[in-house]
């Protein structure tokens, strides 16, 4: 196993991320289970820092971009330009095409420019002028939205919520700057290591356990909306990937408990008879997992 590079990584991004080693582990358990990344969170607390130590540490090229209201789809995917030399149109790269994006205030945006990102997390690749063009590999995407009702604001829909694997919720201690950081690790090695993620073992029980836990968000009495089955596919993504920081090639049910909440946060919505007793998200989940009994291992 490729762990130790795993660990490598972590170790030297919190060289620049400090105070803040679990959302570290977090973002490094979706990066192995080649998924998205959001952090929700006011401007100016890190963010930033986050995603550019990891794309240093992980050798990965990297671009950001700053939503705003007139940032359009072209901008993200690319677009063709005609060059009088040649007289045929040429590509210009978007923003997508590199290994890590950081889509700063992601909710600040036009819902058109949204889809066009989703479309790219979701397909892993861009169409221009009916040429489709294949991402580089790892591809990331690390976002950032503001808090709902911040001003120039625009909810995400609940369909592009749910192609981000996990969602970090805010934390305001601040970070270190990123210079210290050095590559431990070239991308072959972090593509490796997803292939490795891949084939860790879990057991009829585990998932059971899940499909459970998934079943409960879609009945219980406060949420209007639950867990897709698309959240399903990330939950057992990312306890593999919990599994293998752990040094382990099967999961288990603690690897669960891990990355319940963050995978599974802003994949549910309150009904009205929840926010009018203040109920919150955290709660609900933090309820659905303690009324379901992991299981345990059998005794010969």
């Amino acid at each position: 196993m490729y762990l130790v590079n795993a660990l490598n990584v972590i170790d030297e991004v919190k060289k620049a991320v400090i105070g803040k080693d679990s959302c570290v582990e977090m973002v490094m358990m979706a990066i192995l289970a080649r998924g998205h990344i959001l952090i929700e969170d006011i401007p100016g607390v890190g963010k930033t820092t986050m995603a550019l130590a990891f794309s240093r540490a992980c050798a990965m090229s990297q671009n950001r971009v700053q939503f705003t209201p007139d940032v359009l789809p072209a901008d993200i995917t690319g677009f063709s330009i005609y060059r009088k030399d040649t007289g045929k149109f040429e590509y210009q790269p978007g923003a997508v095409m590199c290994n890590l994006l950081l889509a700063d205030e992601i909710n600040r945006t036009s819902p058109k420019t949204q889809s066009a990102l989703l479309e790219v997390m979701e397909e892993g690749n861009v169409t221009v002028d009916g040429i489709t063009r294949e991402v580089p590999k790892p591809f990331i995407v690390m976002a950032t939205q503001n808090p709902i009702g911040s001003s120039g604001t625009q909810m995400l829909p609940e369909s592009q919520l749910d192609r981000f694997m996990i969602a970090i919720l805010k934390d305001h201690r601040s970070g270190s700057p990123v210079d210290r950081i050095s590559p431990v690790i070239q991308m072959n090695d972090l593509l490796t290591m997803q292939e490795e993620v891949d084939k860790i073992f879990i057991h009829d029980v585990i998932y059971n356990y899940i499909a459970e836990l998934i079943a409960r968000t879609r009945q219980h009495p406060m949420l209007e909306l639950g867990v897709s089955p698309r959240g399903t596919i990330a939950l057992a993504g990312m306890i593999k990937a919990a599994a293998y920081l752990a040094g382990r090639n099967y999961v288990v049910p603690n690897d669960v408990e891990k990355v319940f909440l963050a995978v599974n946060h802003h994949r549910i919505r309150l009904n009205s008879k929840a926010r009018a007793n203040h109920v919150t998200a955290e709660g609900v989940l933090e309820e659905i997992f303690a009324g379901v009994a992991k299981p345990s291992p059998k005794k010969n």
